[in-house]
């Protein structure tokens, strides 16, 4: 890891993490690969040329470092987080998503939109054709209804389809819910979009992108984010697509990062469910209700599929619900201080929020006494 790693930059070494990021040919592997030989982004700018071939880098990037367009993008970066609503996570930072952090070559820098705080917060993403079929989008609706309201962030990609139908819905549920966009969050796309991304971050959800503030959408780019948002999350549900779709992406990087993937069934004959199909032969669960999901997130604690928590007193006796009642805690410290996998404690911590006993504001979660 890089030797940075206050909550955030000095103003010196943020714009020159803006920087680099902004560079041709430094994409996430190598943004890290010159933190941890350099220590940091504004050794890495300073240092000759030659070290940067070494390393890999191209004559362009250590070119384009002292240039007028790289500065002025950096400099409108930083313009752009002066707005309070407006946030940049360093990988290196206590306040970059735990889960995410563990996936392979995940975002070197994430910027943000809304309430970062969301982005520790238990996540279900759910995914699926921009041709929805009318009963495709009616499934997507209940179960992020459902989900959001059972205490779930529900995260998509903001496309049209299922995934504008599953952000529309946990909205209305009185949900939070997370859009990982394929292009710069100065750069809305769909353009059709733009109240719904209005709405998601005034609303205690987030815009993600590890693009660049203005960088179009393109081909390449929706591939890409597609592992941030199986990466976000502790499952993909995937509700209505065909063999090509983009949504088999996520569902193939979810099971790659160790995720649950979650897949609703339909009609033999209908070609927009051939992908679900093709899902749940390679091994995903079947959904018929929420709550398979439910159960088959159990998984994550290690439970058997009897088991459940026990009510009232219960929770007290809860070593997380103490340590939550000692003092406020991340989820990625209470993983750390019990010795349990950061999944378990975000799955027990949904079902505590559900009951009551904890709370999350901003990023950090709380004991409830009583």
């Amino acid at each position: 890891m890089p030797l940075f790693t206050p909550q955030t930059p000095p103003p010196a070494e943020l714009e020159a993490r803006l920087r680099l990021h902004r560079l041709p040919d430094t994409g996430a592997a190598h943004f890290r690969l010159l933190l941890d030989a350099f220590g940091s982004a504004s050794a890495a700018l300073s240092a000759p040329a030659a070290a940067w071939r070494a390393l890999g880098l191209s004559q362009a990037s250590a070119d384009a470092r002292r240039s007028a367009a790289v500065r002025e993008a950096a400099s409108a970066a930083l313009r752009w987080l002066e707005a309070p609503q407006h946030h940049v996570l360093a990988i290196d930072s206590p306040t970059y998503p735990a889960l995410l952090k563990e996936i392979p070559n995940p975002p070197a820098l994430l910027f943000v939109a809304g309430d970062p705080g969301v982005l520790e917060r238990p996540q279900l993403a759910m995914v699926g054709s921009r041709r929805a079929s009318a009963p495709g989008l009616d499934t997507a609706r209940a179960f992020s209804r459902s989900l959001a309201s059972a205490g779930f962030v529900i995260t998509s990609g903001l496309a049209v389809g299922i995934d504008g139908a599953a952000h529309r819905a946990a909205l209305d549920a009185g949900g939070a819910t997370v859009a990982v966009l394929g292009s710069g969050l100065e750069n809305i796309y769909p353009q059709r979009h733009l109240r719904l991304a209005s709405a998601i971050a005034e609303q205690g959800g987030a815009l993600v992108s590890e693009f660049p503030l203005d960088s179009p959408p393109t081909r390449e780019t929706f591939p890409q984010r597609n592992r941030i948002i199986s990466g976000l999350s502790l499952g993909v549900l995937v509700v209505e697509a065909n063999i090509a779709s983009g949504s088999l992406i996520t569902a193939r990087l979810a099971a790659e990062q160790g995720r649950e993937v979650f897949a609703v069934p339909g009609s033999i004959h209908h070609p927009g469910m051939k992908g679900c199909h093709q899902l749940i032969r390679d091994g995903a669960q079947l959904v018929e209700t929420v709550q398979h999901i439910l159960e088959g997130l159990r998984g994550w604690q290690g439970l058997a599929p009897s088991a459940v928590i026990e009510p009232a007193a219960a929770p007290r006796r809860d070593p997380l619900i103490q340590r939550l009642l000692a003092a406020p805690q991340s989820a990625e410290q209470l993983a750390a201080s019990l010795g349990w996998p950061l999944p378990k404690v975000l799955v027990a911590l949904t079902e505590h929020e559900l009951a009551g006993a904890v709370v999350c504001e901003a990023g950090r979660w709380f004991g409830r006494p009583g």
